[in-house]
């Protein structure tokens, strides 16, 4: 029997994925979390023969989201697998998830048996897996390929009222750079990074860098 963990910061999510894989008996649901910070708390007070073999991770969580926690786990706990099971499907949150460490990206929307058929090839060390549409994205990645038009400055102007230096902060958030990073690569302060940041998010209508980055990418500004 596979023993797994889901992590997700919705009651009702959790509760339900766990009713959907417990009707097998090859699953056990050992352990459930709301966001990364619980998971790696109960993982470190654990001895590791009663750890998870597969841990189902949401990517979108306060305190500390799926990605960041998978970076983290998958270099403190190497046996263990993740696998994303999320909503989003963005070339960031795949690159991101296979750089941190993911066995596997699933949607949401997939049926319980591909997920449990996906557990157990992951758990059986059979490569990592995917949904269809995100293997696609991902072996587009991996080719260097890029499913963005092309676009200008000028495009970017026109739908928004960034200026050419917030345009040029916004392409290097897309990019996964830091607020240190930023300011080195425009040799400009900090301070000015985070005022930059203000103004876009106010001019975006949007409150985080993930949205920020995820409004761009949406709408294929870079």
């Amino acid at each position: 029997m596979i023993k797994i963990a889901i992590v997700d910061d919705r009651d009702h999510v959790r509760d339900t994925l766990e009713n959907r894989l417990q009707y097998t008996n090859e699953i056990k649901v050992i352990q459930t979390s709301c966001n990364g910070e619980e998971f790696l708390i109960y993982m470190k007070s654990t001895q590791p023969f009663s750890q998870p073999e597969v841990v189902i991770m949401d990517i979108e969580m306060p305190v500390l989201n799926g990605i960041d926690t998978v970076a983290t786990a998958s270099v403190l706990y190497p046996d263990v697998k993740f696998i994303m099971l999320t909503v989003f499907d963005s070339d960031e949150a795949i690159f991101n998830a296979i750089k941190a460490g993911a066995h596997g990206y699933l949607l949401k929307d997939e049926n319980t048996d591909t997920i449990i058929e996906h557990i157990k090839l992951v758990a059986d060390g059979k490569g990592a897996v995917m949904s269809p549409a995100i293997a696609r994205k991902a072996l587009d990645l991996l080719m260097g390929k890029s499913s963005k038009t092309e676009t200008t400055d000028a495009t970017i102007k026109t739908e928004t009222t960034l200026t050419e230096r917030e345009i040029a902060v916004m392409n290097c958030l897309v990019n996964g750079l830091d607020h240190k990073s930023i300011s080195q690569k425009l040799d400009i302060s900090p301070a000015t990074v985070r005022t930059h940041l203000a103004n876009i998010y106010k001019k975006l209508h949007v409150s985080s860098k993930s949205q920020a980055v995820g409004l761009a990418l949406k709408r294929k500004w870079f």
